[in-house]
């Protein structure tokens, strides 16, 4: 098994959109908002009971740079950035058998229906993790 990362970005970035897809969430109804959301849960759900399921949340789409400024000075942060091109709407980790199988669950992420309860064909970043799972347990 191997951990991927599917990122979910703001539609403002990334590859070419299908034509009549790129409807901005804010311009979306309440009750298309709530089905796009179920779907993602009840595909987190068909992931866990596959035992692929690891992890997911939403980001804001605001954010701060931080950085390290030397012994005793607080942090030096920049930001929020007006440009919004590599913004990421949220994230869902999986632990998947393949690369392949990584593409094919990201795909049907990619499904999650939006206006009119189409599905959005949503392009989705999928990073596979390096190394050993970097969980510590006690």
């Amino acid at each position: 098994m191997a951990k991927y990362l599917l990122l979910k970005h703001y539609r403002r970035g990334g590859p070419e959109w299908v034509p009549g897809t790129d409807v901005p969430m804010d311009q979306w109804s309440p009750e298309e908002i709530t089905e796009h959301i179920d779907y993602m849960r009840r595909f987190a759900e068909k992931l866990t009971e596959s035992g692929e399921f690891v992890g997911e949340g939403a980001l804001s789409p605001e954010g701060t740079f931080v950085r390290y400024d030397g012994e005793g000075r607080p942090p030096v942060t920049d930001g929020p950035f007006a440009e919004t091109k590599d913004l990421i709407a949220g994230w869902m980790i999986i632990d998947v058998e393949s690369q392949e199988r990584a593409y094919e669950a990201a795909a049907e992420l990619s499904a999650a229906p939006g206006v009119g309860g189409k599905p959005i064909y949503e392009w989705l970043e999928v990073r596979p993790f390096l190394g050993e799972d970097l969980t510590i347990s006690e």
